[in-house]
């Protein structure tokens, strides 16, 4: 049995299955995925679980809740900020999280990449919304999802209203007809892409020396270099 299966069987979900380009998205993040992930994605599409966890999706209506939106490199910079000017403690280094979720109340889940090359063995770890406390999950997405909605596990930043109503998943508005891709960022002219991976690296990301830059990448370097 594996933990999508549990959660399956514990919060059935809707009846299409998304069709997802893994291989562009992947591109796009210039890093590979969790298998759980990319099958909970394909299962479940964009939506939130009891009305209250929103996974960042590929075809999320929204660029906010999207995976290759601007919200992971935009709260990485966050972390970096807060963690190099002692704001709020971040027990990882914020290199090494991306987000992947929000509740409600504004928490952030992130996955902790290490090691980057092997995703399937990433945890998940969430921060308080307006605090400094952290919960870190020694398990997968699909696995910490599980243990939440089955009551088996206690996010302290977490209502404990949160299985009051029951176990379920809502699907966003628009992803049923939803033909989204990965975020782009928006075309103004051309760029030098080695001046951008020269500007990446300096910044603390990690690009091969071929291939396509991660859009959310692109879209920052655009911000510290204006046009």
């Amino acid at each position: 049995m594996t933990s999508l299966h549990d959660l399956k069987h514990l919060c059935p979900p809707p009846g299409t299955h998304q069709a997802i380009d893994w291989q562009t998205v992947e591109t796009t993040l210039g890093m590979r995925l969790p298998t759980d992930y990319k099958q909970l994605a394909s299962t479940y599409g964009p939506g939130a679980f009891c009305d209250f966890l929103h996974i960042y999706h590929p075809h999320s209506p929204t660029p906010w809740a999207n995976l290759t939106g601007p919200m992971p490199t935009t709260l990485r910079e966050q972390l970096r900020n807060d963690h190099d000017h002692g704001t709020y403690p971040v027990p990882h280094d914020p290199q090494h999280l991306f987000a992947i979720g929000v509740t409600d109340n504004g928490e952030h889940l992130f996955w902790i990449t290490e090691p980057l090359t092997h995703p399937d063995h990433w945890r998940i770890t969430v921060r308080e919304a307006r605090g400094p406390r952290w919960y870190t999950h020694d398990g997968n997405l699909t696995c910490f999802l599980t243990d939440i909605l089955s009551g088996r596990t206690n996010v302290p930043q977490f209502p404990d209203s949160l299985l009051e109503h029951g176990v379920t998943f809502t699907p966003s508005l628009q992803h049923a007809t939803s033909t989204a891709t990965p975020a782009q960022p928006t075309a103004r002219g051309s760029i030098d892409t080695q001046a951008v991976r020269e500007w990446a690296r300096a910044n603390g990301y990690q690009l091969p020396d071929r291939g396509r830059i991660p859009a959310p990448i692109i879209t920052e370097w655009r911000k510290a270099n204006p046009q």
